[in-house]
């Protein structure tokens, strides 16, 4: 027999039950809308990497019409690129990206022992657009290691890391640089 006792238990059970599970569906929301969230900034990187990848065959060519002997640095400088643009993960985007940045760098440096080729209108555009462009990929990196962060956080502390884990949802990479040495500024040195 059913007493009241038992039908109030049994109610009280549910009920908490109930706000458990509820909890557990906004934990789960929210891990989901951190991932998109997550995952739109690094499309929003890929963007600008893309469009930075468009930039440099042009600005090797253009460079190559001046300083066809620097072979070694414009070879690299394209091999590096074809690294970035077959980078599959964010690690993988990081560390082929962190390698033309420096191959990008001694390029550029070469340019400075040609004044004729600093002088030309269509590099002066490119290395102007690459300029800007460097500047997206860092207001974008910035976005996506925020709201990888920001999952990350989210996922690893109690009691959404249950959700998480039950869910199999995986911390996501940083896009940052691998390499000590593009962590260091540059040197600047005016010659007189």
């Amino acid at each position: 027999m059913i007493t009241p006792v038992i039908i109030t238990i049994l109610i009280v059970v549910a009920v908490l039950v109930l706000f458990v599970v509820c909890i557990g569906i906004m934990m789960y929301n929210r891990l989901v809308r951190l991932k998109i969230s997550a995952e739109k900034s690094w499309a929003d990187v890929d963007v600008e990497l893309k469009r930075r990848h468009d930039l440099v065959p042009n600005l090797v060519e253009t460079v190559k019409g001046y300083a066809s002997h620097e072979k070694e640095t414009l070879e690299s400088v394209v091999k590096a690129r074809a690294a970035a643009v077959d980078a599959g993960s964010v690690g993988e985007a990081s560390l082929a990206e962190g390698l033309l940045s420096q191959a990008l760098g001694r390029l550029l440096a070469v340019v400075e022992a040609y004044p004729d080729l600093k002088a030309n209108t269509n590099f002066m555009q490119l290395q102007g657009e690459l300029v800007q462009t460097e500047n997206r990929i860092s207001t974008s990196r910035q976005a996506h290691n925020g709201s990888a962060r920001q999952f990350n956080e989210y996922s690893s502390v109690f009691p959404s890391n249950i959700v998480a884990g039950f869910f199999r949802f995986d911390q996501l990479d940083y896009f940052e640089l691998k390499d000590e040495a593009a962590r260091e500024a540059p040197k600047v040195q005016f010659s007189s």
